[in-house]
C-alpha cells in the first residue's frame, strides 16, 4: 500500500472510521468544495464570534463559549457509515433557544439540534446565520449565569 502524504493522513483509524487530530488534517482530508465552502463558513464564525473556542469533536469542527453553540459538519465525514447530505451542515448545539419565525434551520425531528444544510454560502445565508449566530451567543451568555 503506497503512504500518503503526511498533511492529509489522519492520525489514528478508529473502527473503521477516520480521527482527525487537527483541524488541519479535518480541512485536508475534504474533497476542494467541501474544503473552500469550510473555509469561508470558519471565517464567518471567526469574524462574527472572534471568542468561540474552536475544537475538535467527534470530527467535526465546533465552537464553544461557556457551552457549545455552534458547529460545521461537512458532509464527507460520515456520522454511521452513511452519507446522508451534501455540503457542509452549519448547526446550533442548542437551537431550540433560537428564534426562527421564518423556519430557515432544519430540526429533522430533533428536540435540541438545528442545522442548515448548505451547498454554497449566499448573502442571505451570511445574514440569516449572522443573526442566529449572535442569538446563539446571547442565549450562551444568559445560560451561563442560569437566566435559561
Amino acid at each position: 500500500m503506497a503512504e500518503r502524504s503526511k498533511s492529509t493522513k489522519p492520525s489514528t483509524i478508529l473502527s473503521g472510521g477516520i480521527r482527525f487530530a487537527t483541524a488541519q488534517e479535518l480541512l485536508d482530508f475534504l474533497p476542494a468544495d467541501e474544503r473552500e465552502l469550510m473555509e469561508r463558513l470558519r471565517e464567518f464564525i471567526i469574524s462574527e464570534a472572534p471568542r468561540l473556542r474552536e475544537r475538535l469533536s467527534f470530527n467535526i469542527l465546533a465552537y464553544k463559549g461557556r457551552r457549545d453553540v455552534c458547529f460545521i459538519w461537512p458532509a464527507s465525514v460520515l456520522w454511521g457509515g452513511k452519507k446522508t447530505y451534501d455540503g457542509v451542515r452549519f448547526g446550533f448545539s442548542h437551537g431550540n433557544l433560537l428564534s426562527d419565525p421564518s423556519n430557515y434551520l432544519d430540526r429533522g425531528g430533533r428536540k435540541q439540534v438545528y442545522w442548515r444544510d448548505l451547498q454554497s454560502f449566499t448573502a442571505m445565508d451570511q445574514r440569516m446565520l449572522r443573526q442566529l449566530l449572535h442569538e446563539a451567543l446571547e442565549r450562551d451568555r444568559e445560560r451561563a449565569v442560569g437566566l435559561r
